[in-house]
């Protein structure tokens, strides 16, 4: 075992490792925040601005990586709108290798004692009957901001990639005339960036979170799509990041401009990204989205270009003491 500490690129590299491992024996148990793609995207955009604020521990089992977790502390969060937002609760990511189940209590045990005195959060997998049982064991219940219609909970969402082409599959992938493909390398870092925060916005995205993003491993320059508006606006963006060890590839994030919406550029970028992704070697791909009644146009979307549902996460709470 490794004592706590601030997390490192190469502790994302062994988290990594891990979720890949995961996957390929149980892709269902894998949390939805500890994907080899979500990791990259957080560590990559966050980590100069809020590293400080990380903690992380793992366990190993013979050299290799079998659980780890990551701890988000209570912070002071500054947007690029100015904003300030004050997070008062700690935030747990964590994954323990199927194999190595009865670890999961000493990943609770580490949180409750790195976040003692503050309200602690943590999403585990839905699927992950003897987790969930672990964690109500320690006193973890079901967050309650994730009941009813404007839950907050995660699905995670998989499609093949093999019928692409096929008649009665979604097509092919239309833009309206005027707009255009690019890739983040043809696009440049700075309309990169203006293309995240449009369809975030209020964000932390800044030029800085993205070069974090873009020397994260798996990123791919050339499997970063944006949708150009034929006035030169990015209106829509995505990263796909490839498994090449599980020939999958995710989708994470994914956003379109405010006001370029309900003209079928996502639908458009989805199938294109796709085709990118399935040339790059991935045989099948995911995208996560709020999977709630209150949420549907996300999920609309990944369902209109033949996704289905693979799997829920189920937030709990303990409160503070």
């Amino acid at each position: 075992m490794e004592d706590s500490g601030l997390v490192s690129a190469a502790d994302v590299r062994l988290m990594q490792d891990l979720a890949q491992r995961v996957v390929a024996v149980r892709p269902d148990l894998v949390n939805s925040d500890a994907s080899l793609g979500e990791l990259a995207w957080i560590w990559g955009k966050g980590h100069a601005s809020e590293g400080a604020s990380w903690r992380r521990r793992l366990w190993f089992a013979d050299g290799v990586a079998v659980a780890w977790g990551w701890v988000q502390l209570p912070r002071r969060v500054r947007r690029g709108d100015g904003s300030v937002k004050d997070v008062t609760h700690a935030y747990l990511q964590y994954q323990v290798h199927p194999d190595h189940r009865g670890l999961v209590d000493d990943v609770i045990e580490w949180y409750d004692a790195v976040a003692a005195g503050v309200e602690r959060t943590v999403v585990p997998s839905a699927a992950d009957a003897f987790g969930l049982g672990r964690w109500r064991a320690y006193g973890y219940e079901t967050d309650p901001d994730s009941l009813g219609d404007s839950g907050s909970w995660t699905q995670l969402n998989v499609r093949d990639l093999d019928d692409l082409d096929e008649p009665g599959g979604p097509g092919r992938p239309l833009l309206p005339d005027g707009f255009r493909f690019r890739t983040a390398e043809e696009a440049g870092a700075r309309a990169v960036v203006q293309a995240h925060v449009d369809a975030w916005a209020p964000t932390t995205y800044t030029a800085e979170a993205y070069e974090g993003v873009r020397r994260t491993p798996p990123y791919r320059g050339d499997l970063h799509v944006l949708v150009e508006a034929p006035d030169g606006t990015m209106a829509a963006s995505t990263i796909m990041w490839l498994d090449e060890a599980n020939s999958t590839a995710e989708f994470e994030p994914v956003g379109t401009h405010p006001g370029y919406r309900r003209r079928g550029l996502g639908r458009a970028m989805l199938l294109h990204g796709m085709r990118l992704a399935r040339d790059a070697g991935a045989g099948h791909m995911t995208v996560a989205c709020l999977g709630a009644p209150g949420h549907p146009a996300a999920r609309g979307l990944y369902y209109g270009v033949g996704f289905q549902k693979f799997t829920r996460d189920a937030p709990l709470i303990r409160p503070a003491r």
